[in-house]
């Protein structure tokens, strides 16, 4: 398994693992990868790439981190599915629905 760090400061394994089917839409692989999909994809590819973009900056940690906790709670699916209704909303609010999200995520864990 190859750990080389991308541009975006995540590793290929993790990248080709779990960001890759959401695509980050910030290092070259991806803006590749978005240059041959259908327009409905890469708009939902990019919004999914704010997502984690903002929830990083507004958590203060790394973009793998939270690349992580998303997955982990399902949240990157979540906005994948719900794209149609999400990417009409405010950044706030995306941001506010992500946190009741994976609240409502731990509840169920524990």
């Amino acid at each position: 398994i190859r750990t080389q760090k991308l541009r975006n400061g995540i590793s290929e394994f993790f990248f080709y693992k779990v960001i890759y089917p959401f695509l980050c839409g910030f290092c070259y692989i991806c803006r590749y990868i978005s240059y041959k999909m259908n327009s409905k994809k890469q708009d939902i590819a990019y919004f999914i790439s704010f997502c984690i973009e903002q929830y990083k900056n507004e958590k203060k940690i790394t973009g793998e981190t939270a690349s992580q906790i998303l997955y982990e709670y399902g949240v990157l699916s979540y906005l994948y599915e719900h794209y149609e209704v999400l990417h009409t909303q405010s950044r706030q609010w995306i941001l506010e629905d992500i946190e009741e999200f994976i609240e409502l995520r731990k509840t169920k864990k524990l």
